[in-house]
């Protein structure tokens, strides 16, 4: 036990410090706590916390996602936690949610990948005056 030399496991945190702003694209190697404004693509190979003076808009991919200020954009992760501080607005593709009482969701729920929601978007414009071209009916 003595002697022998034993590396300890570390793990990367990013802070995104108040008034800080940052536009493009980020990634985060591990873990990032965010109390200033993001925009743009993000990912994440860890969890991302959003303190409630901070702010995301955009596209973000991380593990885990808890949210005490504003996440505006789509978002894929494992777990998203608004605590009762927190908004989220926009598209989410994730296995858990847990909303505390007082936090918002204003959006929609997938299951599919939200890149594969914004393409579905895009391709399938609901024009009314189109909505059953194609379409045939047939009798029984």
């Amino acid at each position: 036990m003595f002697g022998k030399n034993k590396k300890m496991k570390t793990t990367d945190i990013t802070y995104i410090a108040s008034g800080c702003s940052i536009t493009g694209e980020t990634a985060f190697t591990g873990s990032a706590l965010i109390g200033g404004t993001l925009q743009g693509n993000i990912t994440a190979a860890q969890q991302i916390t959003i303190e409630p003076e901070g702010a995301i808009e955009g596209q973000l991919c991380c593990q885990e996602l808890t949210v005490s200020g504003l996440f505006k954009g789509q978002l894929q992760c494992e777990r998203l936690v608004i605590t009762a501080t927190g908004t989220v607005e926009g598209d989410v593709a994730s296995k858990t949610m847990e909303i505390f009482e007082g936090g918002q969701f204003i959006g929609a729920r997938v299951k599919e990948e939200v890149n594969l929601l914004q393409e579905l978007k895009t391709d399938n414009n609901l024009n009314k005056n189109k909505l059953f071209d194609g379409l045939e009916l047939q009798a029984d």
